[in-house]
């Protein structure tokens, strides 16, 4: 399963950026981002049909 990953913006709350990611990368970029004290919002990325 993949995840959108967006860091959102400090003082209003907007996503700054985001990136998918696979489901094993979810948890280092939460520690990573409670490290840094980053807000982050995710979300199971919408799959494309083939």
């Amino acid at each position: 399963m993949r995840f959108e990953v967006m860091r959102l913006d400090d003082v209003d709350g907007t996503a700054v950026d985001s990136t998918v990611v696979d489901a094993a990368s979810v948890n280092r970029i939460v520690q990573q981002a409670a490290a840094e004290g980053q807000r982050i919002y995710i979300r199971p990325a919408e799959s494309t049909a083939s």
